[in-house]
């Protein structure tokens, strides 16, 4: 239904969810041009086309909430899934922008941050898989890659809760900017801020001899 008609039936928008996606396996090198514009056209200018139809009303209203959703991946990526990921960041930074820029206006932004689910994302509908053409890769993105074929079906997560999860996020006053959901994503988001965290610390004299050392 486009948001045209959709306006025409109901009168109004409560809730745009952009959940139009698939995922790409391959490493950096190895994945063709033509696949990743084609991955880029559905997982971020297919969320912008619909925010661009949608909008105008949300802020109209002065009321309504974007749901983004986007991926673990999307905040800490890996080997063989880069590009998937590359999406996925692209994703959280139009959230991220986003969410600034509608909050003065009463609508509210939330990114959900899925793990695995038990889903059929790792299926040959929702995957699309480079061949492995680069023999210096396979120790780099050829663990990941064998890891995805064999985990299809044997995800932690149930879809049903985070459904539920994700519908409950809507009736919440003050809705996240983020919602990871799963254990797994957990785990991976604390790793990357753990890393971040380390890397600025270690290296934080570096970031600092680069100033002119005039107050600001």
């Amino acid at each position: 239904m486009s948001a045209h008609r959709a306006l025409a039936k109901f009168g109004g928008l409560d809730i745009v969810a952009n959940n139009a996606g698939y995922g790409l396996v391959g490493a950096i090198e190895e994945t063709s041009d033509k696949a990743v514009r084609a991955l880029f056209d559905v997982n971020v200018f297919g969320a912008l086309n619909t925010l661009r139809a949608t909008l105008p009303t949300l802020r109209a209203q002065r009321s309504g909430h974007v749901l983004n959703i986007g991926s673990v991946g999307g905040f800490a990526t890996a080997p063989a899934v880069g590009l998937y990921g590359a999406s996925k960041f692209a994703l959280e930074g139009i959230s991220e922008a986003l969410h600034g820029e509608l909050a003065p206006l009463g609508v509210r932004v939330t990114i959900v941050e899925p793990g695995g689910f038990r889903t059929d994302f790792l299926s040959k509908l929702s995957m699309q898989v480079e061949p492995a053409s680069i023999a210096d890769y396979a120790a780099g993105a050829g663990p990941v890659r064998e890891a995805l074929a064999g985990h299809d079906g044997r995800q932690p997560g149930d879809p049903v809760k985070a459904a539920k999860a994700i519908v409950d996020i809507n009736e919440v006053a003050e809705p996240p900017l983020r919602l990871q959901l799963g254990a797994d994503a957990i785990e991976r988001v604390e790793a990357k801020l753990d890393l971040v965290r380390r890397e600025l610390d270690q290296w934080r004299h570096v970031a600092l001899s680069t100033g002119t050392g005039e107050a600001v």
